[in-house]
């Protein structure tokens, strides 16, 4: 009980100790601030110019930002929704695109084909001063346009095209530009899809339409041997035929019997090729509807966004906030001169004493 308390009475003073000590050190720090008052303003004044004139277009380009704001439409195929009757479907071509839009919206932004496109239409190696024959140019280009040229998704499921450029006027103008430019490489995507499928059902069209004429030809050809209703016409001369027999009309008989010679003949080939006709106009009508919907996306230019908000030329500049650089500064600057003046507090006394100490010594000697 009695070493309980004696360490509790130790601790308490090592408390104590430690309080006063941060209490002296504090104060210690103030008297510090006090003496060196002018030199710490004088270099927190200097700091503050030093990031006043390194943050001015002398040193960091300005950046303008220009942003434009569009939306995904639901359907990729017009065609679908619009001419198609057996596609089921409840979009509708004027709803906004949902999360799998948007996410596909956002790989087509930041592909090549809009990159390439953006880069040689707007010279931007040249606009960012980067030299070709320099070391690794287009390295240091894509990482120029990702820096400057960003794309991201909204709380809402929008995709954002944000373009910081030293150029207002041209980080709008390139904004709206990649806006369009998501329509017309979609459409040349597509196209390239597109355009086989059509090719592939209009020669599936054209086969069977050549098919179908050359039955109706063949048709025609029995037609003119007389064959015009194959099952209706042997019912129909079965009929005169007993009749004929009947009269004792042995000249109507003979010509009814060779008139069923005829159909007995070719019957069978007209009923086949009417057959396969009446299958070819069904399987047409199928392939007609494909083809007509392949031909739309294939020669058919749809939007496939939703533009919100253009992107306008920006008033004031964006980068450098200046400000910030100005408060960073001079608070970093603080703070280093507090960490010099406390080693200053905590050491200068000690190398004092070492050295009143070696003195006393040498006058000794």
């Amino acid at each position: 009980m009695f070493f309980s308390n004696f360490g509790l009475l130790f601790e308490n003073k090592n408390n104590m100790d430690d309080k006063q000590k941060d209490a002296y050190s504090s104060k210690s720090l103030f008297k510090l601030l006090a003496a060196y008052r002018k030199s710490v303003l004088i270099i927190l004044i200097a700091a503050a110019l030093l990031a006043v004139l390194f943050s001015s277009p002398l040193f960091i380009t300005p950046l303008y930002k220009s942003t434009a704001i569009l939306y995904p439409t639901s359907s990729n195929s017009i065609s679908k929704i619009l001419i198609s009757t057996t596609y089921q479907s409840n979009k509708d071509i004027l709803e906004f695109g949902e999360s799998e839009q948007t996410e596909q919206m956002l790989q087509v932004l930041n592909s090549n084909r809009i990159r390439d496109k953006v880069i040689e239409r707007y010279h931007l190696m040249e606009h960012y001063g980067i030299k070709p024959d320099s070391r690794y140019p287009y390295t240091k280009l894509n990482k120029l346009y990702d820096s400057r040229i960003r794309f991201r998704r909204t709380e809402y499921n929008a995709v954002k095209i944000i373009v910081m450029d030293s150029d207002p006027a041209l980080a709008a103008q390139i904004a709206n530009d990649i806006a369009e430019l998501y329509d017309s490489t979609m459409n040349a995507m597509q196209k390239e899809v597109a355009v086989k499928a059509f090719q592939l059902v209009e020669a599936e069209y054209n086969s069977l339409c050549s098919e179908m004429a050359a039955l109706e030809d063949s048709l025609n050809t029995l037609r003119a041997l007389g064959v015009f209703d194959y099952e209706s016409q042997v019912e129909m001369l079965s009929q005169q035929l007993a009749v004929e027999l009947g009269k004792g009309n042995k000249q109507g008989v003979k010509n009814i019997q060779d008139y069923l010679d005829v159909l007995a003949q070719y019957g069978g080939a007209y009923y086949a090729i009417s057959e396969k006709l009446d299958h070819d106009r069904l399987q047409l009508s199928l392939v007609k509807t494909k083809y007509e919907e392949a031909k739309v996306d294939a020669t058919e230019d749809v939007p496939h966004k939703f533009l919100v908000t253009s992107a306008f030329q920006a008033e004031h500049k964006t980068y450098p906030i200046r400000w910030i650089i100005v408060t960073i500064t001079v608070l970093a600057t603080f703070v280093l001169l507090l960490l010099v003046l406390a080693l200053m507090e905590r050491y200068g006394g000690f190398f004092r004493e070492e050295a009143a100490g070696a003195e006393e010594k040498t006058q000794e000697t």
